[in-house]
C-alpha cells in the first residue's frame, strides 16, 4: 500500500483502487457495479456473469488482509436498483459475511438509488456521512468546501509510453476533494483529464497512481 495524506488524515492505497484509513480501521470503496452483467443479460447482451463474485472476491481478499472495523461503500454498488434481488445465493452469502463482520454503510448513488440495500444484503444505507470532518458522497458536489470523498466518474488515467497507448484507473485529488475509482471487475472509465471531473475537483487537479510501492501525481489540464 501507498500513503497519501488528505484533509489532514493519513490513508493507504490499495492496489485495487480503494483507501484504507488506519486509524478508524475504515475501508473506503466506490462503484463495485455488483449484477452488471445480468442487467446487460435481460436486455439482451449476453455478457459472462461473474462480475459480482470477482468483485466480492477481491473485496473479500483485501477485508481478510486489512481486517477492517467499518467498510465504506461511496454509491453504485449495485447497476441498478433490482440488482440485489439478482445475486447469486454463492455471491449473496459472501456479501451477508462481510456487511455481518463489519460496519457496512452503503452511500447510495444514481445507479442504485431506490435499492433495497440493506434488506438483503446488510448494512446500513445514507445518502451522505460526515465522519471525523470529511463528507462522503456518491458524486463530488463542486460547490461544498468541505473536504470530500466520493466516486461516480471511474476516473482513469491514460498516457502514452513507448508508442503504447496505457490505462490505468487512478484517484483524481483535487485541493479538497479526492475521488476513488471504480472498484467494480466490470466497469469502464472516464479519461481523468475530462471537463466533468475537472469540473468536479477543481482547477488544480491530478491523478494519482500507486506503482511498485510509489505514489506517482501527474497534474491535469484544466
Amino acid at each position: 500500500m501507498v500513503r497519501l495524506s488528505f484533509a489532514g488524515h493519513d490513508f493507504d492505497i490499495v492496489p485495487q483502487g480503494a483507501l484504507y484509513w488506519a486509524s478508524r480501521r475504515a475501508l473506503i470503496v466506490a462503484d463495485l457495479h455488483l449484477e452488471k452483467a445480468s442487467w446487460f443479460a435481460r436486455g439482451g447482451q449476453m455478457l459472462p456473469p461473474y462480475d459480482s463474485a470477482a468483485t466480492l472476491a477481491d473485496l473479500r481478499g483485501i477485508v481478510g488482509a486489512l481486517d477492517p472495523a467499518e467498510i465504506w461503500c461511496l454509491g453504485d454498488s449495485f447497476h441498478d436498483a433490482a440488482g440485489p434481488d439478482r445475486l447469486s445465493a454463492d455471491a449473496r452469502a459472501v456479501l451477508r459475511a462481510l456487511t455481518a463482520a463489519t460496519r457496512w454503510t452503503w452511500i447510495t448513488g444514481n445507479h442504485d438509488a431506490g435499492a433495497a440495500l440493506a434488506d438483503g444484503c446488510g448494512g446500513v444505507v445514507r445518502d451522505i456521512a460526515v465522519v471525523d470532518g470529511v463528507v462522503l458522497r456518491h458524486e463530488a458536489e463542486a460547490g461544498d468546501p468541505r473536504p470530500e470523498l466520493s466516486g461516480h466518474f471511474h476516473p482513469k488515467l491514460r498516457v502514452q509510453q513507448r508508442g503504447r497507448h496505457i490505462s490505468r484507473r487512478c484517484f483524481v485529488a483535487g485541493a479538497t476533494k479526492l475521488i476513488l475509482p471504480a472498484f467494480g471487475s466490470l466497469t469502464g472509465g472516464l479519461d481523468a483529464a475530462h471537463p466533468e471531473i475537472a469540473r468536479a475537483v477543481g482547477r488544480q487537479a491530478e491523478a494519482l497512481l500507486a506503482v511498485d510501492g510509489r505514489l506517482l501525481r501527474f497534474a491535469l489540464a484544466a
